[in-house]
């Protein structure tokens, strides 16, 4: 396993997303990572030089690889393109979205957290079924938005982050659902996994929340959560929450996975603002190529990766200053690297 080459898409992104994705790679290059890039575009980068967010050979090279690092790609505004990140899952049957959550920084309010967020990716509210209804003169005078929750996906995604549990050894695994309110659309999510529940007695403990509980509890005793297992839309609001528990979304990876690809990525946007400035924080697309290479079998690299962002910004210091610091990109891709 350790002598294996793997071909990879990197799509360096729009905004920070070059300067990250540079710090990345020279990071996992000096590492030793198993990874040969076929660098495509992808966002405003790509309508620029080929007119569409997501050309035929960025999906090709992906459907070629099997794996993609990629940095936050923006969605043009009102030209009639589809999101980037929704077309990907949906285009590559990315089901599940793995969003941990670990404290590197001690010392804050929410100290010792790890957690990890797993939430459906291609169903539920975000299947964008969208629409207006006309009233009166005004074509556009009621919004209405329509989802989808099936068995099989629901039934999927809770193996998928059970199996995960056993195979992490951790210990339990929480359904969070909105069932009271929403008897069907949700119900069918909780119903199914109070089934699958019976498939690992004796291996894991599996307990259910409702949303707006669970929101609740993870700012009250977030220590009571181990993996969180959800359907599209509430994953994605719950996952940002924990991301604040340890610093932000600057230290918030995401693994988008199905079953002949995956896609990594960092959570955050491509935060225009500070493009150029040498001010980004690369750790949130450095840890998801962690996840990436915990993909391939390498976990000794990404244990030797975590312990020197642990290092770096711990007894070392160096923060960016989403993390209140006042280190640069660049130097604390140089801290990385030598502490590597």
């Amino acid at each position: 396993m350790t002598g294996k080459i793997y071909r990879a898409t990197l799509i360096e992104g729009d905004g920070i997303g070059p300067e990250i994705t540079d710090s990345t790679v020279k990071i996992l290059e000096k590492l030793g990572a198993p990874f040969v890039w076929e660098r495509c575009a992808g966002g405003l980068g790509a309508v620029e030089t080929s007119g569409v967010p997501l050309p035929e050979a960025t999906l090709e090279s992906i459907s070629r690889t099997g794996l993609a690092l990629k940095g936050p790609l923006t969605t043009p505004v009102g030209k009639g393109f589809k999101s980037v990140n929704v077309t990907l899952r949906q285009r590559f049957g990315l089901y599940a979205n793995l969003r941990p959550t670990r404290t590197i920084i001690p010392g804050g309010r929410f100290d010792h957290i790890d957690l990890v967020v797993v939430r459906e990716n291609i169903e539920g509210l975000y299947a964008a079924n969208e629409y207006y209804l006309p009233l009166g003169d005004d074509p556009r005078a009621i919004a209405c938005g329509g989802g989808f929750n099936s068995r099989e996906e629901c039934a999927r995604i809770i193996r998928f982050a059970c199996d995960y549990a056993v195979a992490n050894g951790r210990k339990k695994v929480t359904l969070v659902h909105k069932a009271n309110i929403l008897k069907i659309f949700s119900g069918l999510f909780l119903e199914t996994g109070r089934d699958i529940a019976q498939e690992y007695a004796g291996k894991i403990t599996i307990d259910e929340r409702i949303v707006d509980a669970c929101a609740m509890q993870l700012v009250t005793d977030p220590w009571q959560f181990d993996v969180i297992v959800t359907t599209n839309l509430f994953g994605d609001i719950l996952s940002d929450l924990t991301a604040g528990l340890v610093g932000g979304l600057g230290m918030a990876p995401g693994a988008n996975i199905g079953e002949k690809a995956a896609i990594f990525e960092a959570v955050h946007g491509s935060a225009p603002d500070i493009a150029g400035k040498n001010v980004a924080n690369p750790l949130a697309l450095l840890m998801a190529g962690g996840l990436m290479l915990a993909r391939v079998g390498r976990h000794d690299l990404k244990q030797r990766l975590d312990d020197a962002i642990t290092r770096v910004v711990t007894t070392g210091g160096v923060r960016t200053r989403d993390l209140g610091g006042t280190a640069s990109t660049s130097e604390i891709t140089t801290a990385l690297l030598d502490a590597l």
